[in-house]
């Protein structure tokens, strides 16, 4: 065996491992929400915390790990919805309702990924690792994720719409609004739940629908 193909299998192996452990992780976030600790998790998967450490550094990178694997498949789920063969306004209502249907589902991922614990899971450790389980700047850890959503929705916009001059610049406020709106919305319903998840996506289209409406699709695009 040479070596290229020894360090392949040893990646292969590293990645599954690494999978396993997110896997361990979101049974126990599901479970704790923002309260899930180091401990636990480590608890969940079998191992020690330093051996979790060693594959995720810390709490913030365990983190970054969960958000990346979950906004990976809410943009699947939001990728489909704006792909979908039916009009315009039917299109926009499936995908808000597709990121609504995310937070719905799984409040306590939701709640890990965006909400900081309102105390610090404090492990049997010491005062060092104390820190490192004192819950997330959410502000830090979220607005990456949120910045995420809003480029590929952007990006969306830009390769479907004809906006005219400027039309990137506009793409891009367009993005980042529409997710800034469906955070801030999907937020206050979830914990307060006034109306239905329909009634709430019918809302939140409508107060999108004067500038969607008029807009054309670009000649070359897919069509939004």
């Amino acid at each position: 065996m040479d070596n290229t193909e020894h360090s392949g299998r040893q990646q292969t192996a590293t990645e599954r491992r690494r999978r396993e452990l997110l896997e361990a992780a979101e049974r126990i976030v599901l479970r704790d929400g923002p309260e899930a600790s180091m401990n636990a998790i480590a608890a969940e998967a079998g191992i020690t915390k330093p051996i979790l450490y060693r594959h995720f550094g810390d709490k913030g990178g365990l983190y970054r790990a969960l958000a990346v694997r979950h906004t990976d498949a809410l943009l699947d789920n939001l990728r489909v919805a704006l792909d979908a063969p039916v009009l315009r306004r039917d299109r926009v209502e499936a995908t808000l309702d597709a990121y609504l249907v995310a937070i719905e589902t799984r409040p306590q991922v939701y709640r890990f990924l965006m909400h900081p614990a309102e105390q610090g899971n404090h492990d049997n450790t010491d005062n060092a690792d104390n820190a490192v389980e004192s819950g997330f700047d959410v502000g830090r850890h979220s607005a990456p994720l949120l910045r995420r959503l809003g480029e590929e929705l952007a990006k969306v916009i830009a390769d479907r719409l004809d906006l005219g001059p400027g039309g990137e610049e506009r793409a891009r406020v367009w993005g980042h609004g529409i997710v800034g709106m469906m955070h801030a919305a999907g937020d206050w319903w979830l914990r307060e739940r006034p109306c239905s998840r329909e009634q709430l996506v019918q809302h939140l289209t409508d107060l999108l629908w004067g500038q969607l409406a008029t807009v054309k699709d670009l000649a070359s695009g897919p069509g939004f």
